[in-house]
Parts: C-alpha cells; sequence; structure tokens
C-alpha cells in the first residue's frame, strides 16, 4: 500500500517507520523547505514494544521521502492524519481537497465532534484511530520515543466500512493489535478528559516523567479526572459503554494511584514515552480547552480550576523546557 504520512511529526514518524518496515511505500507531506531541514534521514532511538513487553531497542538513522507538494490526482491509498488537536482545522482544511481517493485516518486527539472535525474530507473516506506510541524530538534531533503493540480504531457508530477494515488490515499486518471502539467519539472526548487530569499534576511536577516518583501527584490526578467524568456526560457520552475505561477513576485513588506511578516509572516503554515527550503547549493546550468547555456547560471541576496557572503560556519556564517556535524540541506532532 502507498501511504502518506501527514507531517514529520512524532506519531507520524513511528508509525510512518513501523509501516515502511512492514512493506508498505511511505511518504511524508511537509511544509515548503522543510524537507532541506529536516535532511535525509530521521535518527530513531525507539523502544519497539510489538514483540516484548520490555520493548526492543531500535537505533538507526532511518532514510525517509518528502514531499512538498499534494495534488487532488495523486495515488496514495491511505493517508495518515496526526497533529495537535488545535492544528487539526488548519490540517483538515488544507488535506480535505486534496484527499483524491485515498482513505483519511484521523489519528488524532480531538474535543470538537468528530463529524464536524471530518467535514473537509470527502464523504465514505475517513477511518477513525488513535496511537499507542508516544515521546518528542530532542535538542539534538533525535527522535526518541516508545511504540506500543496496540492501537484504537473505531466507528461512530455504524460497523467498520471496506475501508475502514482495509485500515485494520495494514495495522495488523504490520504487527499491531488494535481495539475496537463502536462509540469512537465517547472515546475521544474520555481519553481527552483524562489527559486533561493528567496535566493537573504534570505541569506542575514539570513533566510528565515526574509523575513516576510521586504517587501523591498521580493521586490528585487520578482524582482531577473522576472530576471530569461528569463533563463527559455533559457532552452526551454513555459512560456506561466505556465501564473498562472508566472503572480505575472510580476505584479508591489511594490504592490505584501507588500502582500508575510504579508502572510509570518502571514499565520501560510507557517510562520512555512519557519521558521524552517535548511539547509543553500540548498539554496546556489540553488543559486550557477542558477548562473553557465545563466552564460553558456548568460543570464544577474544581481541581481543573485550580490547575489553570499552568495552562497559560507564562507557566512555560516552570516546566524547565523552553523551546523557540519550531524547533525540534518542541515539535511533537508538526507539519
Amino acid at each position: 500500500m502507498k501511504i502518506l504520512m501527514f507531517g514529520r511529526g512524532v506519531i507520524a514518524t513511528i508509525y510512518g517507520w513501523a509501516l515502511e518496515r512492514a512493506g508498505h511505500e511511505v511518504e511524508f507531506h511537509v511544509r515548503p523547505g522543510r524537507a532541506a531541514a529536516y535532511g535525509e534521514t530521521v535518527e530513531l532511538d525507539l523502544l519497539d514494544a510489538r514483540r516484548r513487553l520490555r520493548g526492543e531497542r531500535v537505533r538507526e538513522a532511518w532514510p525517509v521521502r518528502y514531499r512538498e507538494s499534494l495534488e487532488p490526482g495523486h495515488d496514495f491509498d491511505l493517508i495518515v492524519l496526526s497533529v495537535q488537536h488545535y492544528a487539526f482545522a488548519e490540517a483538515a482544511a488544507f488535506l480535505g481537497p486534496r484527499a483524491g481517493r485515498a482513505t483519511v485516518l484521523v489519528f488524532n486527539n480531538l474535543w470538537v465532534e468528530p463529524l464536524t472535525a471530518a467535514e473537509p474530507f470527502p464523504a465514505g473516506q475517513v477511518a477513525w484511530g488513535f496511537p499507542g506510541a508516544g515521546g518528542g524530538f530532542g535538542d539534538d534531533g533525535v527522535l526518541r520515543g516508545s511504540l506500543l503493540p496496540m492501537v484504537f480504531l473505531g466507528t461512530l457508530g455504524a460497523p467498520p466500512t471496506g475501508r475502514e477494515q482495509a485500515v485494520r488490515e495494514v495495522f495488523r499486518g504490520a504487527g499491531f493489535r488494535y481495539r475496537e471502539q463502536p462509540d469512537f467519539r465517547g472515546w475521544l472526548f474520555l481519553h481527552f478528559a483524562q489527559n486533561a487530569g493528567l496535566h493537573t499534576q504534570s505541569l506542575r511536577a514539570g513533566s510528565l516523567g515526574a509523575l513516576a516518583g510521586s504517587p501523591g501527584a498521580v493521586r490528585e490526578a487520578l482524582l482531577a479526572i473522576r472530576e471530569l467524568l461528569p463533563l463527559v456526560e455533559a457532552r452526551g457520552v454513555d459512560l456506561g459503554r466505556h465501564r473498562g475505561d472508566v472503572l480505575p477513576f472510580r476505584l479508591p485513588a489511594r490504592l490505584t494511584a501507588p500502582l500508575v506511578s510504579w508502572l510509570i516509572g518502571h514499565f520501560a516503554p510507557m517510562r520512555l514515552s512519557l519521558g521524552s515527550h517535548a511539547n509543553p503547549e500540548e498539554l496546556r493546550a489540553v488543559g486550557r480547552d477542558t477548562l473553557a468547555e465545563a466552564r460553558r456547560l456548568g460543570v464544577a471541576v474544581p481541581r481543573l480550576e485550580a490547575a489553570e496557572p499552568y495552562f497559560s503560556h507564562a507557566a512555560e519556564s516552570a516546566m524547565g523546557q523552553v523551546h523557540e517556535p519550531g524547533s525540534r524540541a518542541g515539535r511533537s506532532t508538526d507539519n
């Protein structure tokens, strides 16, 4: 299959590498001038956990192919779109009229209505998913991160179409397992709220990785997520359809927090993924947008309210990661 990764951010690069290794032809669409700036290879330092729970280390200079233009008559079979949620509308507006006959996999965090987000794309050509990988580009240009064996794929209530089934086969053939989500809208909103609750503490601590040794901070994050569940319900999500995802946040936090903190610190793929994340603005934006929606709907979220100072741009120095716009360390899923 001929696959176009939209952008050369963390998710696009990690999955582009995995899909090319599985025999697919992979290219990256980047902004004009970026190809020369990026160079002919990407330096990778990954833990690939598809076959071993602890992960297999991958260190290589991976040769990549770029294109800086895209005409509607292209011959790509699949386009993978994964950008920061606040950049999605711009990316979709650009890509929609250029999708051609390709299936567009929205592989993205979203807080807006999925059907609204997908309006720029041709009807019937969208598939929905979410990655199980993470990391960041360091100041040295090396992409450090982890590739987990699970991806999340789903629909908005209907059975998977032929295009969506083909996407599932692409991931299965590349050694991934997938979890099917028939209410993908609800799953996306719940996942976004979970991230917001987590970032009430990760921003205080200075990084996602800093939560590893702090069961107290993890406990507060779990309680913040619990407070956000009514907000997800207020957006029309039936949490009864997501019992397994909600259960950890309804259990006593004093019991679950030590386990979660231990997993962050001792499960190597998770530790590397969280510890390498290099885009604090993404974390702040999740908090800001979640808080804005809670206020719009009149849902009380006291822990998120208390964390509001950490969601501002002025809080960046508190994380110890001040980057100029467009710097390598600041690009998590940049196009």
